[in-house]
């Protein structure tokens, strides 16, 4: 009778009109060890196959296995690792990509894929910070791992791609704060403005926004009748951005500031 409580709890919530309760989890238990050497190997390039095919859900089911199965000190751990996160992130499972990444770079710390790992792992994290104008959590973990990952591993050709990635998202993060900054402009909460863009330009002075950044903080000292301020951005401007065209419109060199 005992087995018999939970179907009946579970029907006459579904005869009651109650919410269906939330599926139960299996907890995974890792496996012993059982496959063979042969097998391994056999798994192992069945894995690589479906991965090279692009049958992500494939090559994680294998790679899943594959990771329980490999025999202490296998070499093809790490790279089974970054296969399965790669699997994950295709299928769109970011999270379970991270995981896969980060055992990767922590467990094998001195692996040459270990960087790759927290590079991965960043670039997971990236992808669920999908516009600017959203919560940017996402976005600054990622920030974090690629910045760990350039403390770890400075020289690393992984390193390399994460300086872009961090370039990357610093345009997101400025045009996260400009679009802040538009919005209480409109409002017309112009102390709230300079506050912003002022952070905007200190933080993210090399992004592709700066400049707008700068002719809207022009904009809102004149509003407000800060005219020193004016003439040091405007300076600042010539100085940094000559050439462009927001200097050019906000700061000509006829005005009476120049």
């Amino acid at each position: 009778m005992k087995y018999l409580a939970p179907l009946g709890i579970a029907l006459c919530g579904v005869a009651c009109g109650l919410p269906s309760p939330e599926p139960l989890t299996t907890p995974i238990v890792p496996l012993a060890q059982t496959a063979s050497p042969s097998e391994v190997d056999s798994l192992w390039d069945a894995a690589n196959g479906k991965f090279r095919q692009g049958k992500w859900s494939a090559a994680a089911s294998i790679l899943e296995r594959l990771v329980l199965e490999f025999p202490p000190g296998d070499q093809r751990l790490p790279r089974a690792r970054l296969l399965l996160g790669n699997a994950y992130l295709a299928s769109k499972s970011h999270l379970q990509a991270v995981r896969e990444f980060r055992k990767l770079s922590d467990e094998r710390p001195g692996d040459p894929l270990a960087a790759m790992g927290l590079l991965r792992a960043g670039d997971a994290y990236a992808g669920l910070w999908r516009r600017p104008e959203l919560d940017p959590s996402y976005g600054e973990t990622a920030l974090a791992t690629y910045r760990e990952l350039l403390n770890r591993y400075p020289d690393s050709e992984a390193g390399a791609r994460a300086r872009i990635r961090i370039a990357q998202l610093e345009e997101k993060f400025a045009i996260k704060q400009f679009k802040s900054a538009q919005f209480y402009f409109r409002l017309k909460a112009y102390d709230s403005v300079i506050l912003y863009l002022k952070d905007l330009v200190a933080s993210y002075p090399r992004t592709s926004t700066a400049p707008d950044a700068l002719a809207l903080l022009v904009d809102a000292y004149r509003r407000v009748g800060y005219e020193e301020d004016v003439t040091e951005t405007c300076g600042y401007m010539r100085r940094f951005h000559p050439n462009a065209r927001q200097t050019a419109e906000t700061c000509p060199l006829d005005q009476a500031d120049s």
